[in-house]
């Protein structure tokens, strides 16, 4: 009753007698040659599938470093992209700072363009002025040079 809990097919821990145990000595399972040949084969089926389970893990783990370093390219073109966008904002930003000092400059020029104008005109109403002012002491002075002198007839 002591091998009640095991299992009597268990033939690692079973003491069987092998072929020569018929003629008298029992021999342990170690020293069966099928059984040997049969952990064997269980062995290399064990080692077989953990090679195979290896080579699925590492295949596994290139694949993810392949999808780790996608990543970071796509985290890294995105950056480039976000920094691209700012500086054109900042570009962007800039020339329309520049637009609008150009702008304020026209107005400024539109505005120093009607004051020239402005003076152009009173400068030319004064020597219109002095123009007048001329002819008409030429006039005043002839009639006085005509009354100065005598009349031949």
């Amino acid at each position: 009753m002591a091998n009640e809990g095991t299992d009597p097919t268990d033939r690692t821990t079973e003491a069987r007698p092998s072929r020569t145990a018929e003629h008298g000595t029992p021999r342990l399972d170690d020293h069966d040659p099928q059984l040997t040949e049969e952990r064997r084969v269980v062995n290399e089926a064990s080692r077989s599938e953990a090679e195979r389970v290896r080579r699925i893990a590492e295949a596994a783990r290139q694949h993810q470093e392949q999808d780790r370093e996608a990543l970071d390219q796509v985290r890294q073109e995105r950056e480039s992209a976000r920094q691209a966008a700012e500086a054109a904002r900042a570009a962007a930003e800039q020339a329309r700072s520049a637009a609008e000092d150009a702008r304020h400059a026209a107005e400024e020029a539109r505005h120093a363009t009607i004051d020239s104008v402005r003076a152009t005109t009173d400068s030319l109403a004064a020597n219109l002025e002095q123009m007048r002012f001329i002819e008409d002491m030429r006039r005043i002075y002839r009639d006085l040079a005509d009354t100065r002198k005598p009349n031949s007839n």
